[in-house]
Order: structure tokens, then C-alpha cells, then sequence
């Protein structure tokens, strides 16, 4: 009998896009990495959209590449960032290229919508952050512009759920994905139709919902054909990819927190039913949907997008520099100079992130950074900073106590950013597995097969496999220093 299993994952960020093989073998998964492949954001007449079509044509690369290796590829999942979707014609077309999350269309949606439906009543029925680029909000944004999309569609897909469809022919509602929406109620786990009608758009336009681990059709004959592969079966991960990274976390119990850590932060607990009241509404916390009927809950945080955009200035100008280099820079520069709420709007997508942060530090009576150095040290130990204020809330809420920190994705690499995390927050942190994203994908994978019963045992096989590292709580006392004087910052 033949014990090794290939899987396919697609997991597909915001700034880029891999391929990645998962051989499971006797109960231990090991990866390769198949592909990298960009996903620029496109400009077109002052909106924003992503190319879904050069996304598949990478897709098809990444699969062209698995058939090269000469091995059977066992099943194939995707996952992608949330919120964003396309709309679909009656004929099965897809009708425009998707909107971005980051299209500044939305910005005045919410405050509109609420006088539809008030804001305390719509996260009552969804438990979600209020976030201007949440789908419900996109909806709405759509229907004032009067798009044609909107008005031509039968149905719309989240984005892993289109890029299923391109493969299988078959239409599906991956349950992790939606609850992204905003028009998902986490309690009954249904769309709120309301949601939808007040702003005139039929529920019928969101397919059937399938939980994560599902099949949701074959690899189209033509498509196994031009890629070299068999007819493979397209699984439904948990479609959002914070909730497939959610799945890798080595967690030996319910008390853990978590950091997903990338382009953007997410910082959560999993609990077995959403947290919805009063505090939590207040907070601005979100509860979104994981695997086996567990609850994410979440908040969003702007992770490395600040030091990302950086990047792009310095490159501009002829400054380029590896994260090697730029660990190696942000421990030269001298500490708890100045500090930047990295969730501010000022930062969400400004002409120039160097002069925004300029201008916040100067604005809130702070010296600037002076050289990039500076500015990557600004940029962690803000960023380390707000993980304890978030922290703090989360403990406040959470119904188990919060013993451990996991970070996860690819800011688990980034070892001095860890190490402030653990002294601004306190706690000890489990760094790892770095591609988390991609393993709670391939896991999925497996358990749609059948080959691993329970997210337990899920969790039992990465802690098996992959090698973790730890981080001890240090300078202590400086770092509750800089936690009152970033209060006062965020509180402004």
C-alpha cells in the first residue's frame, strides 16, 4: 500500500503568490516550494483591481512545474487573503477583473450602509471588524457606482472559490472565505440575507456554502492535459489563508493567541463560539470562521505593509536591502526613539510611506527617523507594540487564559521581531512553522482525503515535523516604558 501523498497548495498573498509541494509521508509532511510568482495590484482609470487571469496563468505554471517532478499529484487546494471577489455571469463568464481590498471606492461606504442598517445591529448579526473594504461594503460601493458587473452578475466568488471555479467548472462558497463578508452570521453560520437586501442585492448571488476539506470538482480534462497532470480533484481548504494557517499552529491546547504575520498581522485566539457583546464591538474585534466549527477571534493588524511600501521607496533610489541586512540594520539603530500606530489611515495606502511616517511622529511631537535604519526600528518595535495593546484587549475577552504566544507566516523568521513581541507583550513565544499558511492548506487537503481525522491530529503532525524556536520575555521594564508613552500615542 502506498503510504505518500502529493499535494498542491496555491497560496496566494497580497504582494506574491506560491506553489508548494506537501509530501506526506508515514505521518510527517515535508515541503517544497515549487514557484514564486508576483501579484501587483492594477491601476486602471483610478481603480484599483487584481489580475485574476495572469493569478491563473501562474496557477497553471505552478502545475506544470508539479508534473515535471514525474510523481502523482493527489489533490490541489488554494487559498487566498479575504473579502475580495468576481462576479459571474449567467453564461459561467467572469464579468470584470476584482476590485482590491485596498480600491480607495469604499473608504465612505460603511458610514452610508449604516443608515440602512445601524452599525450595532450589523455586528450584532456578524460579529466582524468594521472595515471599509469588507465585502458587504464593496457591494454596497458597487451598487453606487452602478456597476455593470453588479448589475450583469448571477452569482459572485470569493477569490479562492473563482479560481477553483477556472479549474473544476464547478461553483462553491467556501465557509472560511465568506465569513470574511460581513454578511455571514458566525452564530447560525448563513448569510444574513438582510444584510444583502438592504442594499438591493439577492442572497442568491452567493453560492451554496461547503465547509473546509470538501471536494469541489476535478481538474478540467483540458487544463490536466495543457499542465501534464491527471484528472485531480480541486479541494476547498479553508479558503481565507489566515484560517489555513490557523490549522498549522503546533498548539497543545486552547491556551494560545496567535499572531498570522505577514503584509498584514492578524492577531487572534480560537474559541468554540463566536464572543459578541458589548466589548467586543467596542474593541473592534472580528469572529470569522476556522476549521471543525471553531471560531477565529481576530483582529486585524497592519503588519510588514509599512516596511514593505519602505522598501519600495529605498529601491526607488537605488537602496536595496535583504531582511538580513535589514535586521542587521534595525539592531544598530538606537531604540525608543519614536513610534507610529501602524493601524492609523494615514497608512493604509499613501503616496509615500516614508513621509507619512514623517509626518505622523512630527504631528504627534516625536523626532522623525533619521536614516532607513531608524525607520525599520520605528517600524518593529511600533508594530511589537501593538501586539500588546491588542494582546491586552484579547485577555480582557478571551473565555480561557492566554499562556503562550504562536507567531506563524513569514514574520516568524524574523527573529528580532519576535524577541521584541515577547518583551513587549510578556509572553513566551512558539515562532514557526514559517509556511503555515501553505501546511494548514496541504493538511486540508489530507483530511478531505481522509487521511487525518481531526485538527488535533493535525496539530500532533506539525509539531512532529517541523522544528520551532522559542523566545523568553527580556528588558522587561524599558519595554512597559514604551508601552505608556505608545498609549498615549494611539489614544490621540
Amino acid at each position: 500500500m502506498n503510504n505518500t501523498f502529493n499535494f498542491l497548495a496555491f497560496d496566494l498573498g497580497a504582494t506574491s503568490g506560491r506553489s508548494i509541494l506537501g509530501t506526506f509521508d508515514n505521518g510527517k509532511l515535508e515541503l517544497r516550494e515549487l514557484t514564486r510568482f508576483g501579484n501587483d495590484i492594477l491601476q486602471i482609470q483610478g481603480k484599483y483591481y487584481w489580475n485574476i487571469y495572469s493569478i491563473y496563468n501562474s496557477i497553471k505554471e505552478g502545475m506544470r512545474a508539479a508534473s515535471s517532478l514525474d510523481i502523482a499529484i493527489n489533490a490541489i487546494g488554494i487559498d487566498t487573503w479575504g473579502v475580495d471577489f468576481v462576479y459571474v455571469a449567467e453564461d459561467g463568464t467572469i464579468l470584470s477583473l476584482p476590485r482590491s481590498y485596498r480600491d480607495p471606492y469604499t473608504e465612505r461606504s460603511p458610514e452610508k450602509y449604516f443608515k440602512l442598517i445601524p452599525k450595532e445591529e450589523l455586528y450584532k448579526l456578524t460579529g466582524i471588524q468594521i472595515m471599509n473594504f469588507n465585502s458587504l461594503f464593496q457591494l454596497y460601493a458597487a451598487k453606487m457606482e452602478k456597476s455593470a458587473a453588479l448589475q450583469s452578475a448571477k452569482e459572485i466568488l470569493f477569490l479562492p472559490d473563482a479560481l477553483s471555479y477556472l479549474l473544476s467548472g464547478n461553483k462553491a462558497c467556501e465557509y472560511t472565505i465568506a465569513s470574511t463578508s460581513q454578511f455571514l452570521n458566525p452564530l447560525t453560520k448563513k448569510i444574513e440575507n438582510k444584510l444583502l437586501e438592504a442594499i438591493e442585492v439577492h442572497p442568491s448571488v452567493i453560492p451554496p456554502l461547503i465547509k473546509p476539506g470538501k471536494v469541489v470538482g476535478l481538474l478540467r480534462d483540458s487544463i490536466a492535459k495543457e499542465c501534464g497532470l491527471n484528472t485531480i480533484p480541486i479541494i476547498a481548504v479553508a479558503g481565507h489563508d489566515t484560517a489555513s494557517a490557523i490549522v498549522s499552529i503546533p498548539a497543545k491546547n486552547k491556551k494560545f493567541a496567535y499572531i498570522s504575520s505577514g503584509t498584514w498581522s492578524l492577531m487572534g485566539i480560537e474559541v468554540d463560539e463566536p464572543i459578541i457583546n458589548e466589548q467586543s464591538y467596542r474593541m473592534n474585534f472580528t469572529n470569522e470562521g476556522g476549521v471543525e466549527g471553531t471560531i477565529r477571534f481576530l483582529k486585524n493588524i497592519t503588519g510588514m505593509w509599512l516596511l514593505e511600501q519602505c522598501r519600495k521607496e529605498w529601491e526607488q533610489l537605488g537602496r536595496t536591502y535583504t531582511y538580513d541586512e535589514i535586521i542587521k540594520m534595525a539592531k544598530t539603530a538606537k531604540g525608543f526613539q519614536c513610534f507610529v500606530d501602524p493601524d492609523n489611515a494615514v497608512f493604509a495606502n499613501p503616496e509615500s510611506m516614508i513621509e507619512s511616517i514623517i509626518k505622523f511622529c512630527t504631528d504627534t511631537g516625536q523626532s522623525a527617523p533619521k536614516d532607513d535604519a531608524e525607520f525599520i526600528r520605528c517600524i518593529f518595535e511600533s508594530l511589537a507594540l501593538k501586539y500588546k495593546y491588542v494582546l491586552s484587549c484579547l485577555c480582557e475577552l478571551s473565555p480561557h487564559a492566554i499562556e503562550v504566544l504562536h507567531i506563524i507566516g513569514g514574520g516568524s523568521q524574523n527573529k528580532l521581531l519576535n524577541q521584541f513581541t515577547a518583551n513587549a507583550t510578556g509572553l513566551p513565544i512558539v515562532a514557526g512553522p514559517y509556511e503555515a499558511t501553505a501546511i494548514g492548506n496541504i493538511m486540508m487537503q489530507a483530511k478531505g482525503l481522509g487521511l487525518v481525522k481531526s485538527l488535533k491530529e493535525i496539530r500532533t503532525i506539525i509539531n512532529e515535523s517541523f522544528t520551532l524556536e522559542s523566545y523568553e520575555p527580556q528588558d522587561t521594564e524599558l519595554w512597559n516604558n514604551a508601552y505608556e508613552k505608545f498609549l498615549k500615542l494611539i489614544e490621540k
